[in-house]
């Protein structure tokens, strides 16, 4: 396999584990965890890298997946005493984990040479350099390789476990009814996003494993309202943003692993923009609609309240506080759905349309004999 195809699917399968999970980070609200998380197992990796007495790749996903349970535990003991809210105990716990890693390292591995840039950003570059040794047999690169099992497991933790997560996310409470234990899910999950941002460290760092954790996922939560569609999607959006992010990278010669989540980012942008239900053209247009349905109502209300065959346009301006372009349009809309009738000057009702604002009036006479009473004013007794 060539180095480009090498840095390519080791690419894909980073995109592919992390969106997998992240999926649930996105339903759960639990977007900062991931951030905390990939921060956090820093401790972990030192840890490991001690206890192994040097590069480990097995202690070195054991030690991060340790690091990243005990986040999640003291994050959830800080907000339970109910001193701080979530936000503020991820925002305690993460820099603290951090900066006892940051020690760990400064104070025991001062001698080894580490690229801070490589730990933030990455380097998935060296993912075909970075071989997998066992036994004196070369089976492949390394980050490849882990990635891979990582996407595989993943996916077979979503698959098989689907209608437990599914229930544990949307109604926990009906979860333990059913028997399914909410924390022994929520635990699995957070040893899986541990597990997957240690083997995405070395591709795309601490930083930017947040991206690919949360940016696809977000992505395909503005596009459907369906969890089976929307981790079909969180997956695919992934894999798309490493492609575009590869191929960019290549073009501009800069980061790949910073071209991936600004690739990420763009098709966020895009959902945001063109989501057919959530997006905001979207809902622009939705809004236009109802401001113009409300107006051609109000208009057929009046005429029909006034009891004339047809006004004005000039006076309906006026009485309406309305300019003349909008009544215009307004006035356009009612005589397309057949309401309204207009010459020069004038504008009036269709049989059609009288009959609409008749029965708009009678709702509205019913919704106001169905709605409460105001309070009476609260009689004062002297003393």
């Amino acid at each position: 396999m060539s180095a480009q195809a090498t840095v390519l699917l080791t690419a894909v399968f980073a995109a592919l584990a992390c969106s997998l999970v992240g999926t649930f980070l996105i339903l759960r609200r639990m977007a900062m965890m991931a951030d905390a998380i990939s921060h956090a197992i820093l401790p972990g990796i030192v840890l490991a890298y001690f206890v192994a007495n040097g590069p480990n790749l097995i202690a070195g996903v054991a030690g991060a997946t340790l690091a990243g349970l005990t986040t999640v535990v003291l994050v959830e003991f800080l907000e339970r005493t109910g001193l701080v809210k979530s936000d503020a105990a991820i925002g305690i716990v993460f820099p603290a984990l951090f900066a006892l890693g940051t020690f760990f390292v400064s104070r025991f591995f001062s001698h080894v040479h580490l690229d801070v840039d490589a730990v933030l950003f990455g380097e998935i570059a060296f993912a075909p350099f970075d071989r997998l040794i066992v036994g004196g047999r070369d089976l492949g690169s390394q980050p490849l390789i882990v990635l891979a099992v990582l996407t595989v497991m993943n996916l077979l933790l979503v698959t098989l476990f689907y209608k437990e997560f599914k229930l544990a996310t949307f109604d926990p409470g009906l979860a333990a009814a059913l028997g399914f234990s909410p924390i022994v899910i929520h635990y699995a999950l957070m040893a899986a996003v541990s597990m997957t941002t240690v083997g995405a460290f070395a591709a795309v760092g601490a930083i930017l494993v947040v991206a690919l954790l949360i940016v696809p996922a977000a992505t395909a939560y503005l596009l459907t309202d369906r969890l089976d569609l929307m981790i079909l999607l969180s997956a695919a959006c992934g894999a798309a943003s490493a492609v575009l992010g590869f191929y960019s990278a290549v073009a501009f010669d800069v980061s790949i692993s910073g071209m991936m989540a600004v690739s990420a980012g763009i098709l966020f942008t895009l959902a945001a923009l063109l989501s057919p239900s959530h997006g905001l053209v979207a809902r622009t247009l939705q809004r236009r609609g109802l401001r113009e349905q409300f107006a051609i109502e109000l208009l057929t209300l009046h005429l029909h309240h006034h009891e004339t065959a047809s006004e004005r346009s000039t006076a309906l301006a006026g009485e309406l506080n309305w300019d003349s372009s909008w009544l215009n349009r307004v006035t356009q809309r009612g005589v397309e759905r057949g309401w309204l009738w207009t010459d020069e000057t004038d504008v009036g009702l269709t049989p059609q349309g009288r009959e609409a604002a008749r029965q708009h009036s009678m709702s509205i006479d019913q919704m106001s004999k169905i709605a409460p009473p105001a309070p009476a004013h609260p009689t004062i007794t002297p003393a």
